[in-house]
């Protein structure tokens, strides 16, 4: 692994981040996370989350650790990233009515409102922000990014994981990356409200 940039997975949330995450992992990449947040029903596998992420713009400090692995951020954070290093993002996309979908059935394991936000009206903020940061991105001179759908990957995992391992300069394990891709996890599609995956 190239140790000059730092590895970004990104997207909205619940758009397969962590997914990908547990996919890299298994390709040999080494992941940033401090595993506070633990697996659960929404997660299986578990978040990768590496909760100093959401202080970037306080706190850079864990950045050059960062270089050589991979670290999960939402996408809404990563115009907050410093200039002066290099980032490889392999940005998630997932049909956002099964974003929303997920994220409502995951309020409800918690006992919390889903009616905070409309649908409608999170559905036009999600669509806005994807423009916004997608523009933003290819201004940055310092950002690599690959579009990658999530829905994509759980039909055609091989052919995408190809795409990815490109990407990333070759040498992940095609073959781990693959296994870990599982089908039965893909329980939010949008005829199907009533089950939750990522």
């Amino acid at each position: 692994m190239d140790e000059k940039y730092v590895t970004i997975v990104s997207g909205l949330p619940r758009s397969g981040t962590s997914m990908m995450m547990a996919m890299l992992q298994a390709g040999g990449l080494e992941v940033l996370t401090d595993e506070i947040r633990k697996a659960d029903e929404d997660n299986p596998r578990g978040y990768f989350e590496f909760e100093r992420v959401k202080q970037v713009k306080e706190d850079r400090s864990w950045l050059p650790g960062a270089r050589g692995k991979v670290v999960k951020m939402i996408s809404a954070l990563l115009d907050k990233l410093p200039s002066d290093h290099h980032y490889k993002v392999v940005f998630m996309e997932r049909n956002i009515d099964e974003v929303l979908a997920s994220q409502n059935q995951m309020l409800v394991r918690r006992g919390e409102p889903t009616d905070a936000v409309d649908d409608d009206e999170m559905r036009m903020l999600f669509r806005k922000h994807l423009r916004q940061i997608g523009e933003w991105l290819e201004e940055q001179s310092n950002f690599d990014v690959l579009y990658v759908s999530y829905n994509d990957t759980l039909q055609r995992p091989r052919e995408n994981v190809e795409k990815i391992n490109g990407f990333l300069g070759g040498s992940l394990d095609v073959d781990q990356m693959v296994a870990v891709v599982d089908r039965r996890l893909y329980r939010q599609r949008r005829s199907q409200r009533s089950h939750v995956g990522e």
